[in-house]
């Protein structure tokens, strides 16, 4: 049975992001049904992301870019996007008008 409320929203809405496309966190709780929740995506990333099999590296930042510090998973999210075709700058940054999932279309 799925999980109810927002977290069980969150983790669908992450799940669905398709391969070679990114989400950010903000985006992700608006869609789940609250815009000022983004602190909240990133925790439910940490504590769900591996027992629940989501695609956690396609969850990137307002800004395009990867939030996770060298040396602490941003190389893992590097290579997980540039793996599925995604352009990734040397700062971390992907380019939000090419690659930005529209969960609508």
């Amino acid at each position: 049975m799925a999980e109810p409320g927002f977290s069980g929203r969150v983790k669908r809405l992450i799940a669905d992001i398709p391969s070679g496309r990114v989400a950010t966190y903000g985006q992700i709780a608006a869609c789940a049904g609250n815009h000022r929740a983004s602190r909240q995506v990133a925790w439910l990333l940490h504590s769900s992301s591996r027992k629940d099999n989501l695609p956690w590296h396609r969850v990137i930042n307002s800004r395009g870019g990867i939030s996770l510090p060298v040396g602490g998973g941003f190389e893992e999210q590097k290579t997980a996007l540039e793996s599925e075709g995604i352009i990734v700058d040397r700062k971390g940054r992907v380019s939000l008008s090419r690659y930005l999932w529209n969960p609508g279309g």
